[in-house]
């Protein structure tokens, strides 16, 4: 029987079963009877489609079909640390913060809210008629990219360095989104970015990633094959880079031979967005000729669903004879199976989470999780004499830094919108009440300026709301009705790099901004108004144009300054029209003033301890693709040391004689050893999300004792990384550029690094006891280890037990593995027994012969304890026999 009999057939058993007395369903079309089999579903909607609707289906801004009542629908969703882009959510620590946690069963329980938030916000969305982008089920996440150089600004989307910790913190974040119904999928969870990717941004269109064989399967790939074989993961995202010379998307290597036919994933690829572009677009990849040749070969190459419109090209495509409409129906299908499994096209009663209520996105029990899991994250690297933790009944503290009082900072990238964000000076007032608190902005993050933000004293109109209003246009002439108007109370900061719109309903091209609202001066004198935008911008202040700039000059903007008196209303208006693809703009009104660092310190002389918070933010690492001659400004970093003016600012702290805590804020390694003279403690707080001032302050005054570890590691400087690198790279590809795991992370690099991956200490002190382990064991048999770890201390305590695997008589093979972790709370005084098991898989590394990962029998060192740093661990043989 060939297929389109079976089709007719299949549809013909759908119509008989729909009209059984059994049947939920009494409708006209089957493929809406939730009692059938969903590939019998699949196949009686398959049969109504006309290719032009199997087309619309197939980009990530789905097509309505109305005669079959298919409404419209996005495929395009984010949740990397809470729900993202669509109003209020609950916002957890950045993923890297998270990883520093290592609580596999803490994460999922986050992934869990995360999934129920958005389970309510799709019911309500549905609701209100609301069918746009950021409002699905599809939630492209977890970026599941190895963290292997830190100069990658979009590292701290990701679990870090070390392939083991990433599959662990992967996992369970799919279990979280997924749920675990029969047969409902909660949401579906995305693996990305597949598979060899994690920079350089600016040129990730056409840069072409080559990997030995070895780092493919023992680094890259053992988290995507976990979650696609353990996890379920029902999407795939493929990269926007090349690998091996085809893009990743189009790669037969990844997508074929490794992905379908290896691990056999049914599940649906989706592409980076517009990274299916690449294959034809001057100056990218240029791999094909024309449109329609570069989306067959994505189809047939089995990406399924395209995050842009170069798919409405298959048109065209099957026109020419390039592809079949029955090999589209291959990917179709696999997109069709998401409609059914998630539930869009059943009764809201049969689907088991269409009565989570709107109420529960930011609920007091979520933003509570929210602060444990930013308490767990927080990773204490240096405590000289026992500075911290600081006394509760301190007379003066003082908090100096420009990410002390900053919110927006806290909420790292990828993030939705917090109902409250509690700031690290907000933590620390709220904890110490009755202390003299001197709080000074020192200076910025990058320059020697101070600039005290005043972006309050906007009002939408005389009289009217705080913010600014800001009107979006799908043209770029800001003809007609906008089409979405918000109220601004923020910040304007607004970019489309990644593919994100500027706002719902936006279109990504041809659009054009107006921002209006009215200044009310605080004060009489100067303020700086600083606007930027790609194209182009006007800026009028008070009636009159102060600011007009276009091309190149415009993306960073320029300052204008403007005297105003006290109480004073002045009228603003900032446009932009969009010529090019990218697209951001800024516009901001702050205080300028130099910084005097010698002013500061004379008026902190009184106080008994200083806070310095600073360190990175989104804004200076991230997505965007440009730096400035310091190595920052956004994206990708050439320098990972702290920006000058900091580590001046922190000179100048130290010379006050008076205890300096510095709270690092970053979502990536810096290179710190020029200035660990200059404080007595060093607490990485990452991006801690919306709770982050709470969690610092519980850790700084000994409320939270703290237990995060690292997940990447802190190199002394970038040479000692880059000097690494050299002894093995390709000279073709120097450091960032190269891919090859030699010499970088904890697994290769032979130096001793400042502050090595697994670290983070305590305020109280775990001693290890002798750990039980056998000598031998069988291949295929599970390692079972334990030991006795005692709390030699007066404070309650978690630890961080950590396992590594380390394979001897193999140079090429790491110098050790994280194979297992636990974190565990111990009491005062107590000591537990900690039995941890280790899978066969520990002992799978690379076999040429069969050119993946095969189980090596052999001689072993197995390490435990509380770091990877080999001098701290317990070393003990193994031998693992046929």
């Amino acid at each position: 029987m060939d297929s389109k009999l079976c089709v007719i057939f299949a549809c013909l058993t759908a119509i008989l079963m729909a009209c059984s007395n059994n049947s939920r369903y009494d409708g006209e079309y089957a493929f809406r009877n939730p009692d059938l089999p969903v590939d019998q579903r699949i196949d009686s909607l398959l049969i109504l489609l006309s290719l032009e609707e199997k087309v619309g289906l197939m980009m990530n801004s789905s097509k309505p079909i109305p005669r079959l009542d298919i409404p419209a629908y996005d495929w395009w969703n984010e949740a990397l640390h809470g729900v993202a882009r669509s109003g209020k959510a609950t916002v957890f620590p950045q993923a890297i913060g998270m990883a520093a946690t290592w609580d596999e069963e803490s994460h999922l329980k986050t992934f869990e809210i995360i999934s129920d938030e958005a389970r309510a916000k799709y019911n309500e969305a549905v609701r209100q008629g609301e069918r746009g982008r950021y409002y699905g089920l599809s939630f492209w996440t977890p970026n599941i990219n190895i963290f292997r150089d830190p100069r990658w600004g979009r590292g701290q989307e990701t679990y870090g360095e070390d392939p083991y910790l990433t599959t662990v913190l992967g996992l369970a974040a799919v279990k979280g989104l997924q749920g675990e119904d029969d047969t409902y999928f909660k949401t579906h969870a995305c693996a990305k970015h597949y598979a060899v990717h994690s920079g350089p941004e600016w040129n990730r269109h056409s840069y072409n990633a080559v990997v030995s064989d070895r780092d493919l399967w023992e680094t890259y790939l053992p988290a995507f094959k976990a979650l696609v074989q353990e996890g379920n993961v029902q999407e795939v995202m493929c990269a926007y880079n090349a690998f091996e010379g085809k893009p990743c998307c189009g790669s037969d290597k990844l997508m074929m031979d490794i992905l379908r036919n290896k691990w056999g994933f049914e599940g649906m690829v989706v592409s980076d967005c517009w990274a299916i572009d690449d294959f034809y677009k001057k100056g990218h990849h240029e791999s094909h000729d024309t449109p329609a040749a570069a989306v067959a070969n994505a189809v047939l190459t089995s990406t399924d669903l395209e995050c842009g419109q170069s798919y409405e090209h298959l048109l065209e495509s099957v026109k020419i004879g390039l592809i079949t409409e029955s090999q589209i129906d291959v990917s179709l299908r696999r997109i069709l199976r998401g409609w059914f499994e998630l539930g869009m096209f059943d009764p809201t009663e049969l689907v088991p989470w269409s009565k989570l209520s709107y109420d529960i996105v930011a609920s007091a029990k979520h933003r509570q999780h929210a602060l444990e899991v930013a308490r767990q994250s927080m990773t204490l690297l240096k405590n000289e004499n026992n500075v911290l933790p600081l006394d509760k009944n301190i007379k003066r503290i003082a908090v100096i830094g420009a990410n002390a009082a900053d919110s927006m900072m806290l909420w790292g990238n990828y993030n939705g919108s917090p109902t409250e964000t509690v700031t690290i000076l907000e933590g620390i007032r709220q904890k110490a009440p009755h202390a003299e608190l001197i709080y000074e902005k020192g200076s910025d993050l990058v320059d020697p300026w101070v600039r005290t933000s005043l972006y309050e004293s906007f009002v939408t109109k005389a009289g009217g709301e705080k913010g600014l209003q800001v009107e979006f246009f799908n043209n770029n002439t800001l003809e007609g009705q906008p089409v979405r108007t918000i109220t601004n109370t923020l910040g304007i900061e607004y970019s489309n790099r990644g593919g994100t719109a500027l706002a719902q309903d936006v279109n990504l091209e041809n659009t054009s901004t107006r921002i209006s609202g009215v200044f009310v001066a605080p004060y009489t004198g100067e303020v700086v108004f600083k606007a930027n935008a790609n194209d182009g911008y006007i800026l009028r202040v008070d009636g009159k144009l102060i600011g007009q700039m276009e091309g190149a000059p415009a993306v960073a903007g320029a300052e204008y300054e403007v005297k105003v008196q006290q109480g004073k209303s002045y009228p603003v208006m900032f446009e932009h029209r969009q010529k090019g693809s990218i697209l951001t703009m800024g516009l901001s009104v702050y205080k300028k003033e130099k910084a005097d660092f010698a002013d500061l310190t004379e008026r902190l002389k009184g106080v008994d301890a200083i806070v310095y918070a600073g360190g990175l933010s989104p804004q200076l690492e991230g997505e965007e693709m440009y730096v400035d001659a310091e190595g920052f400004r956004g994206g990708d970093r050439t320098s990972i040391d702290l920006p000058k003016v900091q580590r001046d600012l922190l000179a100048a702290l130290r010379e006050t004689g008076k205890p300096v805590v510095f709270v690092l804020c970053t979502g990536s390694a810096l290179a710190l050893e020029q200035d660990e003279k200059n404080y007595d403690a060093l607490l990485c707080a990452w991006y801690g999300g919306e709770q982050a001032g709470h969690a610092v302050a519980d850790v700084l005054f000994g409320d939270y004792n703290p237990a995060g570890r690292l997940p990447v590691t802190f190199y002394r400087t970038l040479a000692q990384l880059d000097n690494a690198l050299t002894k093995h790279s390709d000279p073709g590809r120097q450091g960032f550029e190269n891919y090859d795991m030699q010499g970088r992370t904890y697994r290769y690099m032979q130096d001793e690094p400042l502050y090595p991956f697994g670290h983070g200490i305590s305020y109280s002190t775990f001693v290890y006891g002798q750990v039980e382990i056998p000598e031998t064991i069988k291949a295929g048999e599970d390692l079972k280890l334990s030991l006795q770890l005692t709390n030699h201390s007066d404070l309650d305590g978690e630890e961080v037990v950590q396992v590594y695997v380390s394979r001897k008589d193999d140079p090429s093979a790491p110098l050790k593995s994280l194979r297992a972790f636990k974190r565990v709370f111990v009491k005062a005084g107590d000591t537990e027994t900690i039995a941890l098991h280790i899978g066969p898989d520990a002992f799978e590394f690379y076999d040429d012969q069969l050119n993946g990962l095969k189980l090596k029998c052999g001689e072993y060192n197995v390490y435990v304890g509380g770091t990877s740093a080999s001098p701290q661990l317990k070393k003990n043989a193994l031998y693992v026999t046929k």
